[in-house]
């Protein structure tokens, strides 16, 4: 019961991901192509979405489930490490057919050759924290 609530956000973002075909190989092969306007627009209503959340959450000083209060640490400007992280990205993206999102959907929805990509990102992530602090700032 008490996690209830994240199996049913979960099960909604998964509809809401199968619904807008985000999780579709195809729809992000377009996007890849400059063939679609499709996803970009799903990106951008996240984009500013998400803008807007974090200026509410800013703006009424809100607070984590857990009454902690949500910070936002200052990033990093230095270019070149969101060049190469991003591109880094983007080719696994586009190579696999998913971003992390839509992978675990398609898990979800059947497609359990995702589960190969889904061990990779995770082997990516565990990589990134091994070296994370051999990298430059």
């Amino acid at each position: 019961m008490k996690f209830l609530k994240y199996l049913l956000v979960g099960g909604l973002f998964g509809i809401v991901m199968t619904k807008s075909e985000a999780i579709s190989w195809y729809r992000i092969q377009e996007m890849f192509r400059f063939q679609d306007f499709h996803m970009y627009g799903i990106i951008g209503t996240a984009v500013v979405l998400g803008a807007i959340g974090v200026a509410l959450i800013k703006k009424f000083k809100m607070r984590d489930v857990e009454g902690n209060p949500i910070l936002f640490m200052p990033k990093n400007k230095s270019i070149a490490r969101y060049l190469i992280g991003g591109t880094i990205f983007g080719l696994g993206w586009a190579l696999s057919g998913a971003c992390p999102g839509p992978m675990v959907v398609n898990i979800g929805y059947g497609y359990y050759m995702f589960a190969v990509v889904f061990i990779f990102a995770v082997a990516g992530t565990w990589l990134y924290g091994a070296v994370k602090h051999k990298l430059p700032h």
